[in-house]
């Protein structure tokens, strides 16, 4: 009983290992189930390639031309600001999709910026006066019904009264005075906010970015009338194209 002991010992040590060598087999086979699946739902997804048969034809006529033709896009734009500043973000490079209403680029701006908060400062005050300006006018028009009132009693005479009508009148134009401050502050916010879109380049239509003219912090400058200068962003709708390709007049028909 005691020489078994040992040889029990040493087997059922033995039995428990391979146990564990299993166990950490089956894990490592789970572990690698799981990063094949995350890999295969995480894969590129394959190009699609559309196949044509190609057939054989007669061939009716032939045009020489003596100059390349180039593969156009139905529709391009040639982007730039409308004034000239320091590019302070490019958010696309070259090849780069875009989606119509993406801002590409933007200019400098703080200074305009600046301006639109005292433009909207200059209208939360004059909104203030508003209720200032016409609790004021509510007040002297009901001390003009007052005195009408006293008047048609007897109690007071008609100066009095036409000067609380006259002080009531001018309360109530200085309280339209003031809702018309108010309408000019609001324009001047909305001026200000168009201001700033004459430094921002947005998408107008879904499209590639064919070239880019200017890095970040350099200086951007617009177009001028009658000078032709290379856009800073060069945009294409790539998803339309057409083949412009120059020939003889001979061979128009």
């Amino acid at each position: 009983m005691i020489a078994k002991a040992p040889l029990e010992m040493r087997h059922n040590r033995a039995m428990k290992n391979s146990m564990s060598v299993r166990r950490l087999l089956l894990a490592g086979v789970v572990l690698a189930i799981i990063f094949f699946a995350i890999w295969w739902a995480m894969r590129p997804k394959p190009v699609a390639v559309a196949f044509s048969t190609v057939d054989i034809g007669t061939v009716d006529a032939t045009v020489v031309n003596t100059r390349a033709g180039t593969v156009e896009a139905c529709q391009r734009t040639r982007l730039s600001a409308i004034t000239g500043g320091r590019i302070e973000y490019l958010g696309v490079k070259e090849g780069d999709q875009v989606k119509k209403g993406q801002v590409l680029m933007r200019l400098w701006n703080e200074d305009q910026k600046a301006q639109q908060l005292v433009a909207e400062t200059q209208r939360a005050l004059a909104a203030q006066r508003v209720n200032e300006q016409c609790v004021v006018a509510a007040n002297a028009e009901r001390e003009a019904q007052r005195q009408a009132m006293l008047r048609a009693q007897g109690y007071v005479s008609i100066a009095r009264e036409d000067a609380a009508r006259s002080e009531a009148d001018a309360k109530r134009s200085a309280c339209a005075s003031a809702r018309a401050d108010v309408v000019q502050s609001q324009a001047r916010v909305a001026l200000s906010k168009t201001e700033q879109q004459r430094t921002v380049l947005i998408a107008p239509f879904d499209g590639t970015v064919a070239k880019i003219v200017g890095e970040l912090g350099e200086y951007s400058t617009p177009s001028p009338p009658g000078v032709q200068t290379p856009p800073a962003i060069d945009l294409m709708d790539s998803s339309c194209l057409y083949v412009k390709a120059p020939m003889d007049e001979v061979d128009a028909p």
